[in-house]
């Protein structure tokens, strides 16, 4: 057999594909497997945006190509978009629409960094986000965030990687895996040392729109004249609309940054799924109270999720915001892969082992807990309380 690309060979399998495996031994003696891996909306789109895109599927017009870029109709919608939540004012060229905001990553890695460079992320860091990395060639850094700094950069750290020249630093705010959200005045720190380092700040924001409702703007780093000069955004229209398998993202970048992507998107899938494009543009500003209802809704669930672990003192939820929570197992100096397959095919609950989000993560598991209700989150006591069943 022919040998493979050796970037590719080096990867493990993908987290969550290896997770449902154990779940499968899993033999129901405790009731239904809780599923607490895979970040997926809990909820259905709205039945204007269903019915918006059985429409556009059906058009022989979203058959073709489309812009590059990404459809008009929505590049428009979206800056009004932003305009209402950052206060600033946006032009359609400077967005890039994506099919899924793990492409828009990987657009960006490629557009902002080549072979042997480093973008740095933090530790513990999204997974797909390090492969992506891997895959191209390009290092990976890490800046710590430990559960005593509420898994938030510390500052001295962020400018120690940024010192060494890399290229970008990504940050993920609420944060994937840990929950954990960036305080507006945090990012105007992160964003000022990568502009004096001549560094991209990569602002991953998926999950911006679970913040509890009354959040406000997340940050204001938009408001700086220069903002495009150092700053990239992405976000996911797939988790916010509960449309993931429509695959749909995008990228918030100063126009220049955008004709770069231009070029890796073309040689990648040339456009983003257009009937999702289509129908969102018409429906993108006029869900605005279904959407904080879903936020609302994951609220109830943290508060659940929060309550839950009340019950178990030996446990300890070290982070949780949005989709995601960072819990403490009990079974000290036993892998945090172990823990997880153990609880799988013992308890009936999938969750993602820490170790897979960077080093030094073995005493956590990753709950995602958005495709869960309270009633499910209330059950999580009793499924993890007995530690025989690691």
């Amino acid at each position: 057999m022919p040998a493979f690309n050796l970037r590719v060979a080096a990867l493990a399998t993908p987290p969550i594909p290896s997770v449902f495996g154990w779940g499968r031994a899993y033999d129901g003696a405790l009731g239904p497997l809780i599923d607490l891996s895979q970040a997926v909306p809990g909820h259905p789109p709205h039945a204007d945006l269903l019915s918006a895109l059985g429409e556009a599927a059906a058009s022989p017009a979203a058959c073709g190509y489309g812009p590059i870029e990404g459809e008009a109709d929505l590049r428009n919608a979206y800056c009004r978009h932003l305009a209402a939540l950052y206060q600033a004012v946006f032009a359609p060229d400077q967005l890039h629409v994506t099919a899924g905001a793990n492409q828009a990553f990987l657009c960006v890695a490629l557009a902002v960094a080549g072979e042997g460079d480093a973008i740095a992320l933090t530790n513990p860091f999204y997974f797909n986000n390090d492969t992506t990395l891997a895959m191209m060639g390009i290092r990976t850094v890490t800046v710590s965030c430990t559960a005593d700094q509420g898994f938030l950069p510390d500052l001295a750290d962020a400018e120690r990687v940024l010192k060494t020249g890399v290229k970008a630093l990504a940050v993920v705010s609420p944060n994937n895996p840990t929950g954990a959200v960036y305080p507006p005045e945090l990012l105007r720190q992160l964003a000022a040392l990568c502009r004096a380092h001549d560094a991209w700040l990569i602002l991953d924001e998926t999950y911006r729109d679970f913040l509890p409702p009354g959040s406000g703007r997340p940050h204001d780093l938009f408001e700086a004249d220069d903002w495009g000069d150092h700053l990239i955004q992405i976000y996911s229209f797939s988790k916010s609309f509960a449309i993931p398998g429509h695959r749909l993202a995008a990228i918030t970048a100063g126009p220049e940054v955008v004709r770069q992507v231009i070029k890796v998107m073309d040689n990648l899938q040339i456009c983003a799924p257009r009937a999702a494009q289509i129908a969102l543009s018409r429906l993108l500003n006029g869900l605005d109270d279904w959407r904080a209802d879903n936020a609302a809704e994951i609220a109830r669930r943290t508060a659940a999720l929060r309550e839950a672990f009340s019950g178990l003192p030996d446990w300890h939820l070290a982070s949780v915001g949005a989709y995601f929570a960072f819990a403490r197992h009990p079974f000290k100096g036993v892998p945090s892969a172990q823990v997880a397959e153990q609880l799988a095919k013992r308890a009936g609950v999938l969750a993602v082992p820490g170790s897979f989000f960077g080093d030094g993560q073995e005493d956590y598991l990753r709950l995602a807990f958005a495709n869960v209700d309270c009633a499910t989150i209330g059950l999580l006591p009793e499924r993890l309380s007995d530690p025989g069943k690691v």
